[in-house]
């Protein structure tokens, strides 16, 4: 079972391919100038949140705190760089 800390940055992780899809749905539907910047707002929003959430995944991990039995996320292993 996941600690309570690490399904919040699990489920923060899936929020935000919510987003994107969202984001990408809403752009693609759009009639307007205005809601294009709504969903390109959104878009950013998502990638900075997502970016946050896998570096705190990272940390998590480095420090030990991700326990072992726990699901890695992809959108982490993604992070890694070779020697951290």
């Amino acid at each position: 079972m996941c600690s309570p800390q690490n399904e919040n940055l699990l489920r923060t992780l899936r929020l935000c391919r919510e987003m994107l899809a969202l984001s990408d749905e809403g752009d693609r539907d759009r009639d307007d100038a205005s809601c294009g910047i709504l969903f390109g707002i959104m878009r950013d929003m998502a990638y900075r949140l997502r970016r946050a959430a896998q570096e705190e995944c990272e940390k998590h991990r480095r420090g030990g705190k991700w326990d072992a039995n726990e699901a890695e996320p992809a959108a982490v292993a993604a992070v890694r760089r070779p020697g951290v």
